[in-house]
């Protein structure tokens, strides 16, 4: 499925906030980088969300995860501004953006004719989720952690240590 002009690799940008990611998040990200020669994970800066992690620890901790899963044809890259931007500073061709539901989907569906309106040489990839993931969102999870629930197996290790920092929970271990 990958890119065969050897000239220029198919590029693609994987947006979000991401705080915490999550494996749904990670599950979406190892397929892309099944789909293009490089991706690149855009960690969103300026979100309108109440924050736990800042910017650089969410860099940070993508880059722990994919270095543990052995991704070598992805990196991760912090960024402001417009998703459509981001790809043309990066030369990505390729939007990604994970599916759980239908909600989801008209979300995506309406940013994704927006970007075709702002950036008509870049499309948009929407990937569905693995099932084992559809019930997953970043802010039940923090929810859980908070409460002193047990995410280990919702999220790659640095995020569970992470977030056995930030509430530092002996459930959380």
């Amino acid at each position: 499925m990958k890119a065969e002009n050897a000239h220029r690799p198919l590029i693609g940008v994987y947006p979000g906030s991401f705080d915490p990611f999550h494996n749904g998040h990670l599950d979406i990200a190892t397929r892309a980088a099944q789909v293009v020669d490089e991706l690149i994970i855009g960690v969103y800066a300026t979100p309108a969300k109440n924050l736990l992690f800042s910017t650089e620890e969410r860099v940070q901790l993508w880059r722990e995860s994919i270095a543990e899963q052995g991704l070598t044809n992805v990196r991760v890259e912090g960024y402001e501004g417009l998703s459509v931007d981001f790809a043309r500073h990066t030369h990505s061709k390729v939007i990604v953006k994970g599916l759980r539901s239908v909600m989801d989907f008209e979300a995506e569906f309406q940013q994704a004719l927006m970007n075709r309106k702002l950036a008509p040489e870049i499309e948009m990839l929407l990937m569905v989720s693995d099932q084992r993931y559809l019930f997953l969102s970043s802010s039940l999870l923090k929810e859980v952690a908070k409460l002193g629930g047990d995410p280990h197996d919702l999220v790659p290790a640095p995020v569970a240590r992470a977030l056995q920092r930030k509430f530092g929970k002996s459930s959380i271990e």
